[in-house]
């Protein structure tokens, strides 16, 4: 998994070692495996979140890790052109490229490492799709799409674009270096990542030795998720067994601990719950029934965006 490394993980700030007996380490409150499905023109995914209640998930609504997967020549697929609207998508690129084009005017290129975050607010439309080098030569290509919601005071705002290289994200480790945290939004122990939100949440890819063993101090009043992207290891202070493709909802405390019995890569979130009713299908997360009605008429009627001159939607 390229993403971002450091040469020497040891010149790297470090986290302060955690005081047992002042510390709360959140339980395991759910663990789960995360099905396989197919996206867009048939890509395949994982869904992280399935199976997991909205209210522990919150304010994240949806989770996709798109392959890990070896693309042959002529394989590559994206999405075609498609709307949002009351949310944030947050795409990660871990290994491969991937092109991004709004009706907004925002877009452009990912690859190891980098993150689009777009914040669909009142209405946008988008494509995701592979470059053409990319469709001809295959490749690696592994990723994570991350939906984010918005509080119903932002629902409604104006579209906005973030284009976040990798080389932006904060990076520190542990105390004995077994571990490279890469904070791409929010703050882990004061050191802040580049994403701006609109909630307040934490996103952190964490690679980790065999052996090694993260404690990582969080905000209380976050909630806690630990995807594991690749390897395994043990969850919590109950040592729970878990591996590639499952996700550990936690419960109230101050801190995580996860134990590396393998190279490890995780993918940990973390966010002040919004608490407001979600009505969600498809591609929009409003606060009630009659808004996603409102927003598929809007769609329908073209209120959503254009598709740029030049660009033809895809059909298949």
């Amino acid at each position: 998994m390229p993403a971002i490394t450091v040469d020497d993980v040891l010149v790297l700030p470090r986290l302060p070692r955690l005081d047992p007996a002042a510390t709360t380490f959140r339980p395991v409150r759910r663990l789960t495996t995360a099905p396989q499905g197919y996206e867009g023109e048939g890509f395949p995914v994982r869904r992280a979140f399935a199976g997991v209640p909205l209210n522990e998930l919150d304010p994240f609504i949806h989770l996709d890790q798109m392959g890990e997967v070896d693309y042959a020549p002529g394989e590559p697929k994206g999405t075609p052109w498609h709307p949002h609207r009351g949310f944030e998508t947050v795409t990660y690129m871990i290994d491969g490229i991937m092109d991004h084009q709004d009706s907004n005017g925002g877009g452009g290129t990912i690859t190891n490492g980098d993150t689009q975050w777009m914040t669909a607010g009142q209405g946008i439309l988008h494509i995701e799709a592979p470059p053409e080098q990319l469709v001809m030569s295959g490749g690696l290509f592994h990723g994570l799409q991350l939906w984010v919601n918005l509080p119903r005071v932002a629902k409604m705002i104006a579209p906005k674009y973030q284009d976040i290289r990798g080389r932006e994200a904060a990076l520190l480790t542990t105390g004995d270096g077994g571990a490279l945290i890469r904070v791409i939004a929010g703050e882990i122990d004061g050191h802040a990542g580049p994403g701006s939100t609109h909630t307040p949440i934490n996103l952190a890819h964490i690679t980790l030795q065999p052996g090694a063993q993260l404690d990582l101090p969080w905000q209380p009043d976050y909630n806690a998720l630990v995807y594991v992207l690749s390897g395994r290891g043990t969850v919590g202070t109950e040592g729970r067994p878990i591996e590639a493709g499952q996700l550990a909802a936690h419960g109230k405390g101050d801190a995580v601990r996860f134990t590396a019995t393998s190279a490890t890569d995780l993918f940990v979130m973390g966010g002040r719950p919004i608490r407001e009713p979600v009505a969600h299908y498809g591609p929009f997360v409003m606060n009630t029934k009659e808004e996603l009605q409102q927003a598929f008429e809007d769609f329908q009627k073209g209120r959503l965006g254009v598709i740029p001159a030049g660009k033809v939607p895809h059909t298949d």
